[in-house]
Formats: structure tokens, sequence, C-alpha cells
């Protein structure tokens, strides 16, 4: 008897969404491969770059002068320093060289940092290939072009847009590493982690949050991922601390003498910071996250075992939101640690999780890609805000100075900011007393320094040691938000620096000062730090 062949049904396909491909002429599609994907990274890292260098020679703001000023110092010089700052090593030993070979303008010295957010560029594309596909690549790459913290700091004198560099290569690793398990990226981790603890101090929230991820991979990745998973798991904290051990002796001691106290208790505005800061607003982050849930979507809607990209997209997941987890409790408990700047470490999982589900959105996703594109991709987004006045104070009272003046600058962490703006031959001091190296601040038990100085003798004591003729530039903080001064620092900065404007007026009053100038006549408002000064003469 004769048997009828049913036809053979077609697999279904693992979603509904609908797939794409990005039309390209036919020449482009002659092209090599390498061909192509370079000629849309270089153009990628042409675009970002060339609306930031508009940019460029924009202002510096307190930490920007304290890196820079640090870093002025010898190679053998700044780890010493740093002891007493606070901060890990590795950004100013690099901008040390870099200053060596360009100067320490504000242009040359924000290139360097602008190097390393185009650098994320082709890492982004990189990881988005080792993570998932070329679609998802190029999306990642796009996402890194126009990334709003990365804009941000990318023209900021500061460790941040390398640590987000760093902190691709450590999120690849950990992937790569214990999801794929292929044991050479746990070096790549190892070497990573500890780059970053060289970088910036949330590496170790990092690197806690990593050891939970482990954790959570060890028993979702069933018997695939279990053998010598231990074993990495040891050998890639014990490689970091290892090559991290010879900066220990100074972090245990910055750790016990240098607190934050400028810093407050974070609440639960973590989305919302992570919305405006990291993404570029609500709009862009809603976007992003809508076509990241439809495309992982289609990993967890049917029951099924647990798939190594189900597995990638957790892993990718629950990296920042421990990070920030730890880092928030750390922040209550310990000591406040929290600033959005800091959240540079896990930049780079949350932008690579957003562009591989965008990717798997298909249609919806090249959308959701188009809109960020068009919400990010313009001047405005990248004009930076007007991050400090010391420029056009230096600018105004500048030519009025001469050698041996004192100035006298109300908060004690902007003494570098009027160092590196005013002329040289000056005497500094702030509202903890004299200053021997205007470069940086000394961070060492500052509170309770700061507390125990005696107001009325330290100004007097500087006042009677000015020589008729010689001039006093008072600098003070403009600390009319008083929403920003709450904190235990500055809150001692607004009382501390209206004593010593209350003395100093007592001394113009009784005719032993005179006012001469005061500036900024032109003031422009700053988003991080304003100030007004004063230049009096003694008589």
């Amino acid at each position: 008897m004769a048997t009828t062949t049913q036809p053979t049904k077609a697999p279904r396909t693992a979603g509904v969404i609908r797939e794409y491909q990005l039309w390209l002429p036919r020449w482009v599609k002659a092209l090599p491969e390498w061909v192509r994907v370079g000629a849309a990274l270089l153009f990628l890292i042409a675009a970002s770059t060339a609306i930031h260098a508009a940019y460029v020679n924009g202002q510096f703001w307190m930490d920007e002068a304290i890196t820079v000023g640090i870093s002025s110092h010898s190679l053998t010089a700044i780890p010493s320093i740093l002891r007493v700052d606070g901060s890990p090593p590795l950004f100013y030993l690099l901008l040390h060289i870099w200053m060596s070979w360009v100067g320490n303008g504000q242009a040359a010295t924000h290139w360097l940092s602008m190097i390393f957010a185009a650098a994320t560029i082709p890492a982004g594309y990189w990881a988005g290939r080792c993570l998932a596909n070329k679609r998802a690549a190029l999306i990642s790459a796009t996402f890194f072009a126009f990334n709003a913290f990365l804009d941000y700091y990318s023209l900021e004198t500061r460790m941040y847009s390398l640590t987000v560099l760093i902190g691709i290569f450590a999120t690849v690793a950990l992937v790569r590493g214990f999801v794929y398990r292929e044991r050479r990226y746990v070096i790549v981790f190892a070497i990573s982690e500890a780059l970053m603890l060289y970088s910036h101090n949330w590496a170790l929230f990092f690197g806690a949050a990593a050891f939970l991820v482990m954790v959570i991979i060890y028993f979702i990745g069933g018997e695939e991922v279990r053998p010598h998973f231990i074993f990495d798991v040891i050998a890639t904290f014990a490689g970091a601390a290892i090559l991290f051990a010879p900066w220990v002796p100074n972090f245990i001691y910055q750790v016990g003498h240098t607190a934050a106290p400028w810093d407050l208790e974070p609440g639960f505005g973590a989305p919302i910071q992570i919305a405006k800061n990291v993404f570029g607003g609500a709009s862009i982050s809603v976007i992003m996250v809508m076509a990241t849930v439809i495309g992982y979507s289609r990993l967890f809607s049917r029951p099924r075992k647990m798939t190594r990209d189900a597995q990638v997209a957790i892993t990718l997941v629950a990296l920042p939101v421990l990070t920030l987890l730890i880092a928030w409790l750390g922040s209550h408990v310990i000591t406040p640690a929290w600033d959005v700047r800091y959240f540079a470490p896990i930049v780079a999982a949350m932008i690579l999780v957003l562009a591989i589900g965008t990717a798997r959105a298909g249609v919806l996703g090249a959308i959701a890609v188009i809109f960020v594109i068009a919400f990010m991709a313009r001047p405005s987004a990248f004009e930076p805000a007007y991050k400090s006045d010391m420029q056009d104070i230096g600018g105004e009272m500048g030519p009025l100075l001469h050698k041996g003046d004192l100035v006298l600058v109300g908060q004690p962490e902007q003494t570098p900011l009027a160092y590196y703006y005013l002329p040289g031959g000056l005497r500094y001091a702030n509202t903890m007393g004299p200053v021997a190296d205007p470069s940086y601040m000394n961070w060492v038990n500052a509170m309770t320094r700061y507390r125990d100085e005696n107001v009325h003798r330290t100004l007097t004591t500087m006042l009677d040691g000015l020589k008729p003729g010689q001039q006093l530039l008072y600098i003070r903080p403009l600390t009319e938000g008083e929403q920003n001064w709450i904190a235990p620092w500055t809150k001692e900065i607004r009382l501390r620096s209206a004593q010593y404007g209350a003395i100093i007026a007592q001394w113009a009053h009784a005719g032993k000062l005179v006012q001469e100038a005061w500036a900024p006549h032109n003031y422009r408002g700053s988003c991080c730090i304003a100030n007004s000064a004063v230049l009096y003469k003694r008589t």
C-alpha cells in the first residue's frame, strides 16, 4: 500500500517580532565586512568627536583642577599626594604623561578623556559581537557614541570615561568567562577588575556585585558551567588582589582618613538619576527599555531550560543592579559614597543589555535606535553646562594681583581651582589656614581639622601678616542654593565662609582694609560651583 508523504512543517520561529535586514547598496555589500564595519565605526567616532570638540576648551571645576594639580607633580610624588586625596592613581599617572606631551591647558587635558570616550565605540562594537551578533554590535557602538554619560564626562578631566572603557572589558570577560566558560576570559576579568580598582573606588562595589553574579550563574547555568567554576572564581579575585596589592597600603590609609564628608546618604532616586544622567532623559530611557523588554520577552515567554542568551541577559541586568544596591547599602551603613559620576563602572553593562535587547526587537528595535539618535545626535545635547566661574574671576583679578599677595579661598577644595586660573607668585590660604601647596586638597581628617580650627585667631593672624600695600583676594562660594549645601562638609563651609566674610568686613569698616575691586561682573551661573571675589588692600 502506497503511503502519502506529508509535507514537512517548517519549524516555528522563536517569536513574532518581525526581523529586518539593513538595506545597503550593492557596491557596499560587495566590500569586505571589515571595511564596512571599519567605515561605520570611523563615522561614529568622527561624528561623536566632532560635536564634542566644539566644547573641548570649556572651563574647569574644582575636581578637574585638583586632578591637573596632582598630575603636575612627578610620577614618583603622585602616589604620596593621592594618599591624602583619596583617589586611585591610574588616571593621574596617565594624565601626567599626557600633559608632558601636550601641556596642562583645558583643551589639552579634556582631549585625554575624549580619547577614552571615543575608544568605547569600537570597544562597544567588540563587546556586542562577543555577547550577541553583528546587529547588537552596531547598536552598541551607536549607543556608546551618543551616550549622555560619556557626552558629559568626555569633556571633564577626570577618570570616568576611562573607567567606562575598562568596564566594557570587565563586563565582557565576566560573561564570556563564567557564562560561556571560556577560561581565558577569567584572566581578562582579573586584569580588568584590577585596572578598575586603580581607576575608581567604586570598583569595589563592582567586584562584590560580580561575585554575586557568579554565584547566580553557578546555580542557573547547570552542570555545563560548574567544572572548575569555584576554582576560577577564587583565581580571578586572587589575581585581581595580587595586581592591586602595591596600592593596598595607600588604600587602607585612605579608607581610614579620607572620607567623603561632602556627600549625602542616597535616597531612592537611582532610576531617575540613571534615566537623566546616564541615558539623557526619561524619553530616551523609556524608548530603550521598551525595546529591550520586547526583545528579551521571547527568551522568557515559554518555560524551557535556561538558555545561554537568557543567562547573558540576567548577568547584564544583575551586575549594575547589584552594584547599585551594594553601593546604596554601603553609603548608609559605612559612609556616603554615592554620586551619578560614580556609576562609571556599570555604564557598559547597562548599555550592552539595552543594545542586545534592542537588536532582538527587530523592526521595533530599529525604530528605537532611530529615536535615540534623533534625541541625542544634536549639538545642543552635547553642550556642557557652565561648570565654574573661577576662570572669569581669574581673568578679571589676575592683572590686578602682585607677587606676594594673599588669596583666601572660602571653600578649601576650590584652592587648586583658584591656583590654576590665577597668576604665579601668590600666597594661598583657605578657611582651614595657610596652604603650603595649593595644587591639591588634603582630605586627611578634613572634617575634624575644619571644626577644630579657631576662626578668629587663624584669620587675624593671616590678616596681620599682610604688609601695608599688599592685597587680599577673598573668594567666597555662593551658597544661596541651600539645598546644595546640606551635607556635613558643605554646611560647615557655608558657616565658615560667612564668618570669614564678616571678620574681613569688620577690618574694612575699621579702615585696615580698603576694597579695590570685585568679580565676576558678568555672572553666568554655574552648574557645579560658583563664587564671588573681592580684592582688598592692606592700609
